[in-house]
């Protein structure tokens, strides 16, 4: 049997003891996987760009929250988008510079505007009230941070409905075919000089690349429109979103950076003429492949006739899967006590977590090898998303996450991402310090 450098990581991870029966499950990241997809992203927008247009690829932090991955990220050349003040710390911390950071969230505080346009961040207005905000911010302390308006073309959704942004009512952005929005946009950046980008997003997991297209083409027409009826380049950058699908059923990457520029140019023929500068925001793809989640088997047992694998590994880092199986299906696969893939017939078997809910499975009368007490199930292209939105559901602890590489011989290097937490930290988060504050109320 070949081994894939995956194999070979789970092997090293228990051999290491980073998954042992004290640590029942781990995260894990391809870090040279990681960095094929920065250049990749790099090379297909470089491919089709006019030379000398900017170019800025900003990484979704909310697909990986993660400090040092934010930090691997910056260095290959990418910037993060940030929807919230923990992200926008998170960025900070990894050493990425406020150029290239833009906020995006539906509901920023003042404080978090002023911060933003007090560091020089891009910031993407969502609606009429923030755009009033900002004013009165631009009015009294000038700022020379980049600003944008989000736009929602209205374009319809893609197969899942929580993930599409861009139905006709939508949070996101200003509704560009509600009645009158086209003019009053329009109006709002021939008032304001200082308001120099156009932002929308609609891609996402189950949207066809034609589709955001689509979404990518109202952009730039609006954008156009604007820079006519104002006389002069107003608008000088488009930020196109992010959202490419990601490939779930096999190991392939499919649709490729390459593909999605490709539709691009076909669809919106000036986007890469150097009109405009190009902003993306790219998440789940750049991560997703290279991530794989390890949960040792505790148990194993029948019923109904069916066996079931009782594993560390379930709705409290597979969450979107456990609650959405049919939208967010995982490929499992299934490793000895060694690590080594097991071999046999496939056995229609449910692959169930810890959580003390019956719908907490991460697999239903999945094929594989049986799997035994001992034995280890691994929860593939977990990269992006299930390190990063942790439920803490009957207070199981966030796993560690370890980067590893593979050398030309074979043998395995790890880093640690993020320590495992502990049951100190888990009590003091639940307020710990606090356990004798309620007797202040007096009541009992």
């Amino acid at each position: 049997m070949t081994l894939t450098d995956r194999d070979r990581a789970v092997q090293a991870a228990i051999a290491q003891g980073l998954v042992s029966p004290g640590q029942p499950v781990a995260g894990f990241l391809d870090i040279p996987g990681i960095r094929r997809s920065a250049a990749e992203l790099r090379s297909a927008f470089e491919e089709f760009t006019a030379p000398g247009a900017p170019v800025l690829h900003a990484f979704a932090v909310k697909a990986a929250s993660l400090v040092p991955v934010l930090r691997l990220l910056a260095q290959e050349g990418l910037g993060c988008e940030v929807a919230s003040p923990g992200e926008l710390a998170l960025a900070r911390a990894a050493g990425v510079p406020a150029r290239h950071t833009v906020l995006d969230s539906p509901a920023k505080t003042l404080a978090e505007l002023r911060e933003a346009l007090a560091l020089g961040i891009a910031v993407n207005v969502d609606n009429h009230e923030e755009l009033a905000r900002i004013d009165r911010m631009m009015a009294s302390a000038p700022s020379t941070a980049p600003i944008g308006l989000r736009i929602n073309p209205q374009l319809g959704g893609g197969a899942i409905g929580a993930m599409s942004t861009a139905t006709d009512t939508s949070k996101f952005g200003v509704p560009l075919r509600d009645a009158g929005a086209r003019d009053w946009i329009v109006r709002a950046f021939l008032d304001r000089p200082w308001l120099t980008r156009l932002h929308g997003h609609v891609g996402s997991q189950g949207m066809p690349l034609e589709r955001m297209a689509e979404g990518v083409r109202a952009l730039y027409e609006l954008a156009e429109e604007v820079n006519e009826k104002a006389g002069r380049a107003q608008i000088t950058t488009l930020d196109i979103g992010g959202g490419l699908p990601v490939n779930f059923s096999s190991d392939a990457v499919s649709p490729t950076y390459r593909d999605y520029a490709a539709v691009l140019r076909s669809a919106v023929p000036g986007l890469f003429s150097g009109r405009y500068g190009l902003v993306t925001e790219f998440g789940r793809s750049l991560l997703a492949k290279h991530g794989t989640v390890l949960a040792r088997v505790e148990y194993a047992k029948w019923a109904g006739g069916r066996p079931i694998a009782l594993t560390h590994a379930g709705a409290q880092v597979a969450t979107r899967t456990v609650f959405a199986p049919e939208s967010w299906p995982l490929r499992v696969a299934a490793y000895d006590a060694a690590g080594r893939p097991k071999t046999g017939a496939p056995v229609p078997q449910d692959i169930a977590g810890p959580c003390c809910f019956a719908g907490d499975l991460v697999a239903e009368n999945r094929p594989l090898p049986l799997l035994e007490s001992g034995d280890h199930a691994a929860l593939l292209d977990t990269g992006a998303y299930y390190f990063s939105t942790h439920f803490a559901y009957n207070s199981l602890p966030r796993p560690g996450v370890y980067g590893y590489a593979t050398a030309p011989d074979g043998s395995v290097r790890f880093a640690t991402v993020r320590t495992p937490q502990t049951l100190e930290e888990i009590t003091a988060e639940s307020g710990g310090a606090q356990a004798n504050e309620l007797r202040r109320l007096g009541l009992g």
